[in-house]
């Protein structure tokens, strides 16, 4: 049982950390249950409005209460929507409680504060490459979405994973 204890405790962390962060997320998102969408989820919207834009292709944010989503209406056409579970804060959630499990001191909140920027990055790049896959590619909507995408941001979360846990969780302190 003592071989199984820091494991235990690794994942104890973790859960612990997890927990925390979602319920901390759904108090956040509580606030905005009446709005269209919540600002973060709004401002990743307008990023990648803007990098489509940078792209050559005009895009315009229309507001759907109904649907409590952002539209994202490019070049003329509606291809997506921006809906809370695009704006990666879930997975960063994931990301985040797992480093955090492994921590090491002050550089573990310097990791998670850069691989969260580079999540968020990653995604704004998925969100506007998808609607202009939506518009200029419709027949690869579904690949795209289902399978492309998400192996793009959960596959940025992987290899950081496995960077902290290479570099910095186990790295093994030389002698002087």
């Amino acid at each position: 049982m003592k071989d199984f204890l820091p494991v235990l405790k690794i994942l104890l962390r973790f859960v612990v950390i997890y927990i925390v962060f979602v319920l901390l997320y759904q108090f956040y998102l509580n606030n905005y249950e009446n709005d269209v969408v919540d600002p973060f989820t709004r401002w990743v919207a307008k990023q990648v409005a803007f990098l489509q834009d940078l792209f050559g292709f005009p895009t315009v944010l229309v507001d759907n209460l109904k649907l409590h989503s952002v539209l994202f209406q490019t070049s003329g056409k509606f291809t997506t929507r921006m809906v809370e579970g695009c704006n990666v804060i879930s997975v960063a959630i994931l990301f985040a409680a797992f480093i955090f499990a492994f921590y090491k001191g002050a550089k573990t909140f310097l990791y998670v504060l850069a691989g969260l920027v580079v999540l968020h990055i990653l995604n704004v790049f998925r969100i506007a490459l998808l609607n202009i896959i939506y518009l200029k590619y419709p027949q690869y909507e579904k690949v795209g979405h289902d399978y492309l995408f998400p192996a793009i941001i959960y596959g940025g979360v992987i290899i950081l994973w496995l960077v902290w846990i290479q570099f910095f969780a186990l790295k093994k302190i030389e002698n002087a």
